[in-house]
Order: C-alpha cells, then structure tokens, then sequence
C-alpha cells in the first residue's frame, strides 16, 4: 500500500507540475507558481488522497469482522487435516492436494490477520491442541463453524491410515470445504457486508477455490475402492 501511495502521490505532482507549467506558457513565467506553491499542492492532493484510502478502509462491517476471523480459524483445522498425509500413508494424489491447501490457506491466513490488525480489530490466537483447534478472540466457537470437524471426526481421521486415510480426508475434506462456501453465502447474504474490497476478493477467492478443490476430491473420492473393498 505504501508503494501504491507513493506512486499516486507522484502522479499527482507531475499533475500540478504540469498544469502549473501550462498556465504560466499561457500567461507568462512570471505567474508561474514557485516551488514551495507547487509542493503545496501536491502536499494537499497527498492529503486527500490518504483521507479517501482510509476512508475506504473503514468500508467494511460487523459481519465483515466475523467472516474473517472465523476463516482463519477454519482453515487452521483444514491445515491440521492435510498435515496428518504425509504420516499416514497417503497416496502420492492426496499428499499433492494436502500440500497446495496447507500453501495456500497459510497465505489466506497471514492476509486476514493483516487485515484485521490494520483495522485495530481482534486477531484470533489459534491454538492446536492434538488434533482440536482452539481459537482465543474470535467472534464464535471454532467448532460451531459450518463444515468444521467434530472431536470424534479427528480421530478416526487419525486413526486411519493408507486408502483408508485417503478415503477419509476427502470425504471430511469436501465437508470442511463446503462448509467454507456456506460462510460465504452468509456473508454475502448480510447486509452492507462483503463490500470492502480485500473481503470481497477473499471471499469470492475462498468460493472459486474451494468449489474448483470439491469438484477435484469427489473425483478422486469416486476412483477410491469401496470401504472394506480390495485394494
């Protein structure tokens, strides 16, 4: 964002440079304004144009907050999921897709705690403990989430292992993510929310991405064998 300011701060300068040096063509050097009158103007045109991005950073609501802070939370137990592949047996294809989630729901993770902390609002503390996730300064219970895993869910998730561990980490996989795209259906379905613009494109990310990994694991899902069936 600094580099952003930055860079409009100078457009605006080459501005008032370049109207400056066209009026005093038109009427002659000497009314051109000195220096100090053009930094001035630029000075001015920085000012607002700093008002209007904080303006716009104050665009968002309530339901905004919640959004956030309880997607980091969810996605915290889909990270914790797909960290259990690589110690349980998993097939070269599951492993792959538990690495591209643990990539990227940690970079959606660090992106909403900025978020949130460059709007003074609470970032929850997420704490792991075994296979719970435990998360302090959320606006709700992590577990009450939409697609989160119970207790018992983890377990046998844990307890699995090979076709069997696969088997289930896409089956819970695709309800923890369908429960992400409920969020945003929420979300959207409140009023006034979703309108700020880092929101609104995690949002629309987490539905695209989530629904475009969905459609992948019931294909996977669908070339596993049976439960209990020849492997």
């Amino acid at each position: 964002m600094r580099a952003i300011r930055t860079s409009v701060a100078g457009v605006a300068l080459l501005a008032v440079l370049a109207v400056t040096g066209c009026a005093g063509a038109g009427r002659g050097a000497e009314r051109v304004p000195g220096p100090d009158g053009a930094a001035a103007a630029a000075a001015d045109l920085e000012v607002l144009f700093r008002a209007r991005q904080d303006s716009a950073r104050l665009r968002y609501v309530e339901a905004d907050v919640r959004f956030v802070q309880g997607m980091i939370a969810h996605h915290a137990q889909a990270i914790v999921m797909a960290e259990l592949a690589p110690t349980h047996g998993a097939s070269g294809a599951v492993r792959t897709l538990a690495a591209r989630i643990i990539n990227a729901q940690r970079d959606e993770i660090a992106a909403m705690e900025a978020w949130l902390r460059e709007r003074g609002e609470a970032v929850p503390e997420v704490h792991v403990l075994g296979l719970e996730v435990m998360a302090h300064g959320a606006a709700h219970a992590a577990h009450d989430m939409p697609g989160m895993l119970t207790v018992e869910q983890m377990r046998e998730l844990d307890r699995a292992r090979g076709p069997e561990f696969d088997r289930l980490f896409l089956t819970y996989m695709i309800q923890h993510h369908r429960g992400a795209v409920v969020m945003v259906h929420d979300l959207f379905a409140t009023d006034g929310a979703g309108q700020d613009e880092a929101v609104f494109k995690l949002a629309s990310d987490v539905q695209v991405d989530q629904a475009t990994e969905i459609a992948r694991m019931e294909q996977m899902l669908s070339a596993l064998p049976a439960a209990g069936g020849a492997r």
